[in-house]
């Protein structure tokens, strides 16, 4: 039998114990799609660990290697700066967590645009070293050529159209596109585009609602919506914005829960134990065997 390894909690080290590999696929994502219709919504989450991984896979049907980690983990400014060896380190961590859910790892900026070749180096380079199913690359027509250049080379490919982070400087910045007639027959069309060149999946991101809803009826691959509309055929959020890790709350994030406040005030217990010598107690202390 196929194995993967998971991280075995029971224990503080991450000593490796084999589980049965009852992974999804790419094309068992794609046929969830029928006929224009998804029965049930795609659920897809961020993740960047191992562990997160472990808490998220049993609930997704696909785990996003984002280069959103670029913000969520190392605190730049952009996605801009992220480079493929953090995101090929961060997809074998989630590989290694997870054995349910199709890992994606995201291409950064710079390791896809100046070519098709260039693109199948990068993502073939991300591929082998996580073990994740699928890369996910930003841009519609201008992209459509590499996408099938990909795919037919045994690359599975999720596209993102609307708006596209790494695009931010010429874009102007993060408000919501659609809003323009030009704008929004551009979305639907970089859709099409990304659908008729092979990809499995496509991201619809912050895009008014209805160019959304006509973007998804309009492509057969299903579309995942972040920022967008309920009627796309998934949905994808950041896992730490909808935790409540951060106090910037985006429109498009519904905030299930106030982590950021629950570690805080953790935290602040442990400190005033530490400093009135409460912890450690005897519970958490070696004494001589008597």
């Amino acid at each position: 039998m196929s194995t993967t390894f998971q991280l075995d909690t029971a224990t503080s080290r991450a000593n490796p114990t084999p589980a049965p590999m009852k992974r999804l696929t790419v094309p068992k994502i794609r046929q969830r799609k029928k006929d224009g219709v998804t029965a049930e919504p795609l659920v897809m989450l961020t993740a960047y660990t191992a562990r997160q991984a472990q808490l998220l896979d049993a609930h997704c049907d696909l785990l996003l290697v984002g280069d959103s980690l670029g913000q969520v983990i190392y605190g730049l400014p952009s996605t801009i700066p992220v480079t493929l060896d953090m995101m090929a380190n961060h997809a074998a961590a989630v590989v290694r967590g997870s054995y349910h859910s199709v890992v994606v790892v995201d291409m950064p900026f710079g390791s896809y645009e100046a070519s098709k070749e260039q693109a199948f180096e990068s993502a073939s380079y991300l591929l082998k070293q996580s073990g994740a199913a699928a890369v996910k690359l930003e841009g519609g027509q201008a992209m459509a050529e590499t996408v099938a250049f990909l795919n037919q080379r045994g690359i599975p490919v999720m596209g993102h159209v609307g708006l596209t982070p790494q695009a931010v400087n010429v874009l102007g910045g993060y408000a919501a596109r659609g809003r323009s007639d030009a704008e929004a027959d551009k979305i639907v069309s970089d859709a099409e585009a990304l659908d008729e060149a092979g990809a499995f999946a496509i991201v619809i991101e912050g895009v008014i609602e209805p160019i959304a809803i006509a973007a998804t009826k309009a492509v057969t691959a299903p579309t995942i919506g972040i920022g967008a509309s309920a009627q796309c055929d998934g949905q994808v959020l950041v896992t730490e914005d909808m935790l409540g890790m951060f106090e910037r709350v985006p429109r498009f994030v519904k905030r299930y829960e106030d982590i950021a406040s629950v570690i805080e005030t953790t935290v602040q217990k442990y400190a005033a134990e530490v400093r009135d010598r409460s912890f450690p107690g005897e519970e958490q202390t070696y004494q001589p065997k008597s």
